[in-house]
């Protein structure tokens, strides 16, 4: 089982920068591929940034690239969204989620097994 923990979301001036972070209990982070995922009011959630587990493959929304660099340290079980630029339409609860141990990286959530609680990002301009 895999439980994860977000942490480090709060109010942002666009323009300005955030790193969210992601803790996770599982014995298997290290061949996990994960992801960020983020969910606006009255809106589906949506694909932020996903990292091989490695980290060697990484894969971004078009609406975030440039701006967003997904990392991850497999020492510390921990996973990390460094938010550079954001803009007020990225307001939204932000979800770590994890795919099954040695599954390929991937953006689509439905392939997604495990999620954290979300952290509650707010931009404002």
């Amino acid at each position: 089982q895999v439980q994860l923990v977000e942490s480090g979301g709060g109010l942002v001036q666009a323009g300005g920068s955030l790193r969210l972070s992601c803790a996770s209990s599982g014995r298997t982070f290290s061949s996990n591929a994960m992801g960020w995922f983020r969910q606006a009011p009255g809106k589906e959630r949506e694909f932020v940034a996903a990292t091989s587990w490695s980290g060697n493959t990484t894969y971004y929304a078009d609406s975030v690239k440039s701006r967003f660099t997904i990392s991850r340290d497999n020492t510390k079980n921990t996973l990390y969204l460094q938010m550079d630029r954001p803009k007020a339409e990225g307001t939204a609860v932000y979800y770590c989620e994890a795919r099954q141990a040695e599954a390929a990286v991937s953006r689509a959530r439905s392939e997604y097994d495990y999620w954290g609680q979300g952290t509650q990002v707010t931009v404002s301009s």
